[in-house]
Order: structure tokens, then C-alpha cells, then sequence
């Protein structure tokens, strides 16, 4: 359920009057770039005001950033911050008029992605991803983006994406970047969905490995098929829900006005992201499958292994019966001289003249009848 807003929430201060431009800065100059800088908590990534798509000041700190944004009046901030502190937060949001819910998303972080408007502030929450090849695993980073009609505020937790790089294709094309914030934020979207592309090459070459190894009979496979299958869980949720955000933009160019150019960028951007969340679920059916063979190619071995114990215990018992049988029949004429060995006065037939061939004829015809006994119930 969603939550309702609640009735306090920041207000922008009003702006004073501009101040005369710098003697040293003169119309539609460019001030060198400054090397990213970071603020005393060392979340400020980059801070940078442009106007007409060209960059005019590069502040060190929030504070001088607010106050450079007052001086150029139809400029643009574009304040890039990472794992900011809450006092940072706040101090955005009383300057921007940021709600106190978005606010409290960018802080807590772990959020899936979504679009939503709080009046003139499109609040936008996107999940990064990159793949580790040494580790072989997918690393996900989460964006939160602030576009007000002045400023662009990015709040990244995690390595990805790599927002310099977006920064840095927009300087160099000043025309697009003068289209404005909804600019900055298409190029952003269009970086999060490109960084997907080594991903679904990555996870493409680890089922084709783990294809292998199943087939293979490697017993380790089934922790790794796991292991994938949550990862793309989570790819899952970082796709699928954009499909709809991009989708709900574009329902507003009419409502916005947004310039053909970027309807163009984002179509395009759209296109991207259905065709990787499409790869998406086809991995995770591909690795339920996989999943499935290997649960039966266990089983098989399994009861492959049980009909080797089996067997050998039968061809045990087939040898113990031997065993036993011909020791049964050497038992036999065992017993008989051991009983007429005893060498007692008083013994039956002990003066008896046929007595030793009667105890010979006796063993031979036990020792017969337990052979042929033995040899009918194939124990011989």
C-alpha cells in the first residue's frame, strides 16, 4: 500500500537577487574543469553548473554550489553524491524543495526501482549492475535521481553505475546537454541499461559453463546453479520494473513537452531494456531447467551407484555361499573322524573288522548328499 504523503515537507528558499558576473568569467565562457571534489564527509562526487550546455562553475561544496546556482540564473546544477549523510541530504532538500519521502528513500537505500513526481521533481530510483569476472558474479549498485527544472541531484550506494562517464559524453556533446535535467537523466538511464549488456554476456557464458559441468557429473554444479539463479532474482527485479518506468515517460512527452530529440533517446533506451529483461527471464528458465536435468542426471547416478552396491553385494553373497557350502561338506567327514578319534575303551565297533570302511563310505555319502544338495540350490 502505498504511503501517504506526509504534511511537512521542505520548501526551496527564495532566491536573492543576482549578483553582477564575475570579472574573470564573461558570457558564455568556460571555467577549466575541476578534478572531482568531495566535501567534508566525502560524498560529494562532482558538482557542476552549466548553462546553454556549457560548464561556468565547478564549486567545491554544497554550500557553494547553492550560491553558485543563485549567479547564473537559467543555468543548471548537476550534483553527483555518493552514500551521502543525512545533514547533506537535508540540506538538498530544504534548497530544492525535495520531499521528505524521497529524502528518506535516498537514505535508506535498498529500494526497488520506480518513477514518481512530487510536483515539479520527478524522483526516479534505478538498480546498476556489473559483472565481476574474477569472481564470477553479478555486483549491483542502486542510483537515486533527483530532476527538478534547475538541478539534477544523483545518490549512488554501490560501485556502479560509473556516472563520470555519463558526465563526461555530456560535456562533450553541449547541444544535448543544454536540452536540460530530463536530458541528464535520459543519458543516465541509457548508461544503467548499457552496463546490462556485460552482464547478460557474463551470465550467458556461465550457463554455457555450468551446461558443461552438469554433464560433466561435477558435484559442486548445484551450488553454482543456485547461486546464479538467485543473482538473477535480483537481475530481475532491476529490469522488469524499469520496463514500466520508461514506458510511464514516455506517456508524458505530450503532458511535458519533452523535445523530440530525447523521445528519440529514450524510445531507444526502452527498446534496450525490454530486450534484457526478456534475456533475464529466459535465464532463469534456462537455469530452472538446467537445474532440473542436473536434480535427474543425480538421480541417476545415484541409482546407478546403489545398482553397483547391489550387484557387488549379490556376487558377496554368491562367494559366502560357496564358502559356506564347501565348508559344510569338509565339516562333514571332519565330524565322523573326530568322533572315532577319541580313543575311548567303550566305543561302539571300535573291535568291529569293517568298521574304518563303513566310516569312510560314511563320509563320502554325507559329504555327497550336502554337495548335491548345495548344487540344486546354486550355491556350488
Amino acid at each position: 500500500m502505498p504511503r501517504s504523503p506526509r504534511r511537512h515537507h521542505w520548501r526551496r528558499r527564495p532566491a536573492p537577487p543576482a549578483e553582477p558576473r564575475p570579472a574573470d568569467t564573461a558570457p558564455g565562457s568556460e571555467p577549466p574543469a575541476a578534478p572531482p571534489v568531495r566535501d567534508e564527509h566525502g560524498s560529494v562526487v562532482q558538482a557542476v553548473l552549466y548553462r546553454d550546455g556549457r560548464r561556468v562553475a565547478a564549486p567545491e561544496s554544497l554550500a557553494e554550489a547553492f550560491h553558485q546556482l543563485r549567479r547564473y540564473p537559467g543555468g543548471m546544477a548537476w550534483i553527483g553524491l555518493h552514500r551521502p549523510s543525512e545533514a547533506e541530504l537535508h540540506s538538498l532538500a530544504a534548497e530544492f524543495d525535495l520531499h521528505e519521502l524521497a529524502v528518506e528513500d535516498a537514505l535508506e537505500a535498498h529500494q526497488r526501482p520506480k518513477l514518481e513526481r512530487y510536483g515539479d521533481t520527478l524522483f526516479v530510483v534505478l538498480r546498476a549492475a556489473r559483472y565481476l569476472d574474477a569472481q564470477e558474479e553479478v555486483d549491483f549498485g542502486e542510483l537515486h535521481v533527483f530532476v527538478g527544472k534547475d538541478f539534477l541531484i544523483t545518490v549512488r550506494h554501490g560501485a556502479a553505475p560509473d556516472l563520470s562517464a555519463v558526465r563526461h559524453r555530456m560535456e562533450e556533446t553541449p547541444e544535448l546537454l543544454a536540452l536540460g535535467p530530463e536530458a541528464v537523466l535520459y543519458a543516465i538511464l541509457d548508461a544503467v541499461v548499457d552496463g546490462y549488456a556485460p552482464v547478460v554476456s557474463g551470465v550467458q557464458n556461465d550457463i554455457d559453463e555450468i551446461e558443461t559441468e552438469v554433464f560433466g557429473g561435477d558435484p559442486a554444479v548445484s551450488r553454482r546453479i543456485y547461486e546464479l539463479a538467485r543473482e538473477m532474482v535480483e537481475f530481475q527485479r532491476a529490469t522488469r520494473p524499469l520496463v514500466a518506468m520508461l514506458h510511464a515517460l514516455m506517456a508524458g512527452f505530450a503532458k511535458y513537452g519533452t523535445q523530440e530529440e530525447l523521445q528519440r533517446h529514450l524510445r531507444d533506451v526502452a527498446d534496450h531494456v525490454t530486450h534484457t529483461s526478456e534475456r533475464v527471464d529466459g535465464f532463469r528458465q534456462a537455469l530452472a531447467d538446467i537445474l532440473t536435468v542436473n536434480a535427474t542426471l543425480v538421480t541417476q547416478q545415484q541409482n546407478a551407484e546403489m545398482r553397483a552396491l547391489a550387484e557387488a553385494g549379490f556376487e558377496q553373497n554368491e562367494e559366502i555361499k560357496k564358502i559356506s557350502s564347501w565348508a559344510a561338506i569338509l565339516f562333514a567327514p571332519t565330524l565322523v573322524g573326530t568322533i572315532y578319534g577319541m580313543n575311548f575303551d567303550n566305543m561302539p565297533e571300535l573291535h568291529w573288522a569293517g568298521g574304518y570302511p563303513f566310516a569312510i563310505l560314511l563320509m563320502a555319502v554325507v559329504c555327497t548328499s550336502l554337495y548335491v544338495i548345495f548344487k540344486k540350490r546354486d550355491w556350488l
